[in-house]
């Protein structure tokens, strides 16, 4: 059984918006930072955006901040990226991941691949100019 299962994918013209939900297996969801990466053909896993388990912290990289907006839904399990003003650039797989913490780390955000335990099978966005 699949730990992450992401949904919301697809094709959409540059300035459009698409959200990309993540459904975390319900043990794993209630104890873990969260995390959207992407990939890119020919390129590197990068952070898109990341939360802390508590919910209150978040990161986003430079290229999506103000654009993109992630979020947690603890009664469904699940966390979301609403990307909005996407760009041609923004097109890759993305990928949420998760990282199963401790109480002590409940604040805590992680911005590299290395520090996840379990990803995703990931879901395409391609955004046309």
């Amino acid at each position: 059984q699949e730990k992450l299962v992401e949904y919301g994918g697809g094709q959409v013209q540059a300035g459009g918006s698409l959200r990309l939900s993540c459904v975390v297996d319900g043990r794993l969801f209630g104890s873990a930072a969260l995390g959207w990466f992407r990939q890119a053909p020919g390129k590197e896993r990068e952070v898109v955006a990341a939360i802390s388990w508590s919910g209150t912290n978040t990161y986003y990289s430079d290229s999506v901040k103000g654009r993109f907006t992630i979020s947690r839904e603890n009664a469904k399990s699940t966390v979301y990226l609403q990307m909005d003003s996407l760009k041609p650039e923004d097109t890759a797989t993305y990928y949420c991941a998760a990282n199963k913490g401790t109480y002590f780390m409940m604040n805590y955000y992680y911005i590299r691949p290395t520090e996840y335990d379990y990803w995703g099978q990931g879901t395409q966005v391609a955004v046309s100019s």
